[in-house]
């Protein structure tokens, strides 16, 4: 899906407000919790049916988060390059690659809606169509990754007492 996620997110806020939700600005809760429940973005991508919802089961407060493609980003895609063994031509594929992705630096990348329900976290997240072929990349790279566990032997480091 392919969406402005700088004029989404100022819409979201708005959209929020006029909802009468309390608009909590935390941190990304994806790695939070086992217990969350994603909202499918990619067959109902919009955000006022997900906050319907919310407000049908009696939720007023709202975790707001979104995420900017920064420098950071661009500094680690290039050390996971530097440590991978990539074969050279590959190598200038991913540098060509990693260029193309500083034109986003300062773009919202990551839009993410949640509350807590009964125990579990409700997930509204939205991700630029780059953002993701910037993750794929990164994926991409730590297949290329040094095996770091290749002397530990058969069982990874354990060793039998027997």
């Amino acid at each position: 899906m392919n969406v402005d996620l700088d004029s989404l997110k100022t819409e979201i806020l708005d959209y929020l407000a006029k909802q009468d939700f309390v608009v909590f600005h935390g941190y990304s809760r994806l790695a939070e919790s086992d217990s969350f429940v994603a909202w499918d973005t990619d067959r109902m991508p919009d955000y006022q049916t997900f906050l319907s919802a919310a407000k049908n089961a009696g939720i007023r407060m709202v975790v707001y988060h979104h995420r900017e493609f920064t420098a950071a980003h661009m500094e680690e895609a290039s050390e996971r390059l530097e440590e991978a063994d990539v074969p050279p031509d590959e190598q200038r594929q991913f540098e060509r690659k990693l260029r193309e992705f500083r034109g986003y630096e300062g773009f919202t990348c990551a839009l993410e809606l949640s509350f807590d329900f009964q125990g579990r976290i409700y997930m509204f997240n939205l991700r630029s169509e780059w953002y993701e072929e910037y993750l794929d990349t990164l994926e991409e790279l730590d297949a290329f990754a040094p095996d770091s566990d290749e002397d530990d032997g058969p069982m990874g480091g354990y060793y039998s007492s027997n």
